[in-house]
């Protein structure tokens, strides 16, 4: 599963990859997970020009070490967890959306 996350000041993001043990997407559609790292500095989003130039993405994890729960009425929730190929948590704001999100 690829799991990227635009949200730059989480405390579990490395160029762009998430390292948290696992991630609870809520019923807002909003990762719940997050947790401001007030070291990091906000970057620029480079993921969103990506044939402009090239991301320095941190490796993919594997996803079967990645619990990720579910609360939001979507077509990839199965029973609390998270059956999508991929999912993407957006910087919009102050808050970290998941932009694969498709309402069931």
């Amino acid at each position: 599963m690829d799991i990227r996350c635009r949200k730059t000041t989480c405390l579990y993001n490395d160029r762009f990859t998430c390292k948290a043990k696992d991630i609870l997407v809520n019923n807002n559609v909003i990762c719940s997970t997050f947790q401001k790292d007030e070291n990091k500095k906000d970057v620029a989003d480079i993921t969103k020009h990506l044939f402009e130039r090239e991301p320095d993405f941190a490796p993919q994890r594997d996803s079967k070490t990645l619990d990720i729960k579910c609360k939001a009425n979507c077509l990839f929730n199965h029973n609390g967890k998270c059956v999508s190929n991929g999912i993407t948590l957006n910087s919009i704001k102050e808050k970290p959306y998941c932009v694969s999100f498709l309402k069931d």
